[in-house]
């Protein structure tokens, strides 16, 4: 049996919360896609919050993944405890709320979907990503599993990716908002893709008013982000994996712009 997983790039922003809302349901359908995971760590354009959250559920995501903005909207924290849908970088350090690790079932499958973050100039109080996965893979009972890996080195990600080839049916890299085109079958059978990109404002730089990253380029003070405005785009990845083999047999990039 095939099944078809789509991975979602980061949501930005109203604008990446919108065409989420009105397209992600139609990509589903036109992919055929069983079970769909969401980066939406920008939904509030550092962060996101509960509300935000279910919406991005609400719009067809069966799985929300997040990143180094977390933290940022502090009132997730007790939603993270709550909702098993919703996973946080499992390698943070210290005691935080939510997890790391669901396992969901999809087409009778048990489906482990793994949230790991990058530590190279990213976030060095980190525990390792990679003995994280080794940690992560031996726990509890799933038919094969997927990793959302939120860094900033296209080396990190293309690392990982290979030290999870063949223990994992697809590794996918989030978090620099620039969608790649090395969508490849490792080996051993792991799909992978060094990044999604983005859900959210096309004319911008990173989904942010560029004006906004030009000033602190030209070394002006720091000022709060805003999103875009315009018309939108959604960045994800088809992943078409053999689930008897356990491997991925197909990576396409399905991207939206309008």
């Amino acid at each position: 049996m095939l099944l078809k997983l789509l991975a979602v790039g980061d949501v930005v922003g109203e604008g990446g919360q919108d065409i989420l809302s009105r397209r992600l349901s139609g990509l589903r359908e036109e992919t055929g896609a069983h079970f769909a995971v969401v980066n939406g760590e920008n939904a509030s354009g550092v962060g996101i919050t509960p509300a935000q959250a279910r919406r991005i559920l609400d719009a067809g995501a069966d799985v929300i993944t997040l990143g180094n903005h977390t933290w940022n909207r502090i009132q997730i924290g007790d939603y993270l405890d709550k909702e098993p849908r919703i996973l946080r970088p499992a390698n943070y350090a210290g005691r935080v709320p939510g997890r790391g690790l669901g396992i969901y079932s999809c087409q009778g499958l048990r489906i482990a979907v793994l949230n790991l973050m990058g530590r190279l100039e990213l976030n060095s109080n980190l525990d390792s990503p990679f003995k994280s996965a080794d940690w992560l893979l031996n726990r509890g009972k799933y038919d094969l599993a997927v990793v959302d890996f939120h860094a900033e080195a296209t080396s990190e990600k293309g690392a990982m990716a290979w030290y999870l080839d063949g223990r994992t049916a697809a590794v996918w890299g989030t978090h620099t908002h620039v969608p790649t085109s090395d969508c490849q079958i490792l080996p051993k059978g792991t799909g992978f893709v060094t990044d999604l990109g983005m859900t959210g404002p096309k004319r911008s730089v990173l989904g942010i008013k560029p004006d906004h990253s030009i000033n602190l380029f030209l070394g002006g003070l720091p000022r709060r982000y805003e999103e875009a405005e315009g018309s939108c785009k959604l960045n994800a990845c088809l992943f078409t994996i053999d689930t008897e083999k356990k491997k991925c047999v197909a990576v396409n990039r399905t991207d939206i712009e309008e």
